[in-house]
């Protein structure tokens, strides 16, 4: 039989998967399906700069007072209202969903993250294994479930869209303009149109608002509430507010976390680049709308794969490596998509580069939320919350510059800051290496029904 905490890793990564089969295949095509003004990338920057004002204060907060679980609940029922707005999208839609989406994002994210790193440590504390190999693996598994969202969330959208009577060949003249000879600001969306059928579009979205509430149901009937005690406890406490408020900024004292900016911010960009850029610039310019949920499949399929895999072999590998071929892939790619021209007759070539993304966002996503969780154990919530904060910040950069700058300049831009995370990243495994952070003991585990009564043997699972 499975553990509790296995158990609930996988419940965690369900409900994930199927609230972001939903938002990753909207954030797929927003730079696409909402080109209008530059709307759907708009909405996306709002997005992400709503999310670095909730790291700022609200992670903390609600974890302690709600409770990992309920918080995750509620940071699901604000992704729901973003596929809400693009029933209707315009702006007076688009931008206030897209506020709310990101005010609840970092709460459910910190929280998953916080929730992992619990559960792997009380495991590890009952099999005497080693913290941080739990932590990993449970990690990957995570990633490994969740990154799928990308191919079904595609494959709806691809085969929704393929049902479009209108799709038209792509013009030579067009085919000049894609990738990064052209300055890849005006890039024709469909075809000859701009747009797909609207009962497509409303087929499309309903069907990811279906699973965004079923992510919902699954996380609040099955997921264990693990930290009831110690949100209860708090609730009760005298903890003045400012102290849980300013804990996201109290932690940027340490010199680790600042010197880890670099490597989070990249994240954003990397994930910004593919999702915004080469799905508009160099698939929907040369091959159709209809053919971003494909090429992101392959994304997902690629990054599900590798994350389950590099969370079993860092525990042999080590970080480091895994992060330098993380590097070396993205920085191939980039190199390569400044002079590749994309054409139709190439279609391979169009999978190639998303594959390759994939492995490499694999290792940025689950070494870099098991190293935070490795660092600050003691201070998990804050931790995250600044995890999702510089994440973030690197998206809304990037999705910023997105209607102004050319393709080639943004290569530039991405390649750069990926030289400066390999610069200061190591900084941090060095100083680790020689000083490991101890661990701190997590107590087991038990639900309402197997609580024992008597106060003395009640105990705290977290460092409040």
């Amino acid at each position: 039989m499975i553990s509790r905490n296995f158990k609930n890793v996988l419940v965690v990564s369900v409900g994930f998967l199927s609230l972001f089969t939903a938002f990753g295949g909207l954030q797929s095509l927003q730079s696409s399906l909402n080109a209008e003004e530059g709307m759907g990338v708009a909405s996306l920057s709002v997005i992400y700069a709503a999310i670095i004002i909730s790291s700022m204060f609200l992670p903390p907060i609600m974890i302690k007072n709600l409770g990992c679980k309920w918080t995750i609940v509620a940071g699901m029922a604000c992704y729901v209202s973003y596929s809400v707005g693009n029933l209707y999208p315009g702006w007076y839609t688009l931008i206030p969903t897209s506020v709310i989406l990101g005010l609840g994002g970092s709460p459910l994210w910190s929280a998953k993250c916080t929730y992992l790193t619990i559960s792997g440590n009380v495991q590890a504390s009952k099999e005497g294994k080693k913290g941080s190999d739990v932590v990993n693996h449970y990690f990957g598994i995570f990633f490994f479930i969740f990154q799928s969202s990308a191919v079904w969330g595609n494959l709806m959208s691809s085969l929704i869209f393929g049902q479009d009577a209108s799709i038209a060949d792509i013009p030579d003249e067009q085919l000049e303009t894609c990738g990064a000879a052209d300055c890849g600001l005006n890039v024709t969306t469909y075809g000859n149109t701009t747009r797909p059928a609207r009962k497509l579009v409303w087929t499309l979205v309903g069907s990811y608002i279906g699973v965004g509430v079923l992510a919902m149901l699954i996380i609040a009937v099955f997921l264990d509430n693990i930290d009831r005690e110690q949100a209860s406890e708090f609730r009760d406490s005298r903890v003045p507010f400012c102290h849980t408020f300013l804990a996201t900024f109290r932690l940027l004292k340490d010199w680790r976390l600042l010197t880890l900016i670099p490597l989070t911010m990249y994240s954003g960009f990397e994930q910004s680049f593919l999702s915004g850029e080469y799905t508009k610039n160099y698939v929907t310019c040369a091959l159709g709308i209809h053919y971003v949920g494909f090429v992101m499949m392959c994304f997902g399929a690629s990054n599900s794969l590798c994350s389950y895999l590099f969370g079993r072999i860092a525990q042999y590998t080590g970080r480091a490596p895994l992060f330098g071929l993380a590097a070396l892939a993205n920085l191939s790619c980039a190199i390569a998509l400044l002079y590749w021209r994309p054409h139709p007759d190439q279609l391979p070539v169009f999978f190639v580069f998303p594959a390759l993304w994939g492995m490499a966002d694999a290792i940025w996503q689950t070494q870099t939320n098991a190293l935070y969780g490795i660092l600050f154990s003691r201070e998990k919530e804050a931790a995250f919350a600044n995890y999702r904060m510089w994440e973030s910040l690197g998206f809304v950069i990037a999705f910023a510059y997105s209607t102004f700058l050319c393709l080639e300049y943004k290569l530039y831009i991405l390649m750069a800051v990926l030289v400066l995370t390999v610069i200061t990243y190591p900084i941090v495994e060095y100083h680790e290496y020689k000083n490991p952070t101890k661990a701190i003991e997590e107590a087991p585990y038990q639900n309402h029904k197997e609580t024992i009564k008597t106060k003395e043997d009640i105990i705290c699972q977290t460092h409040l």
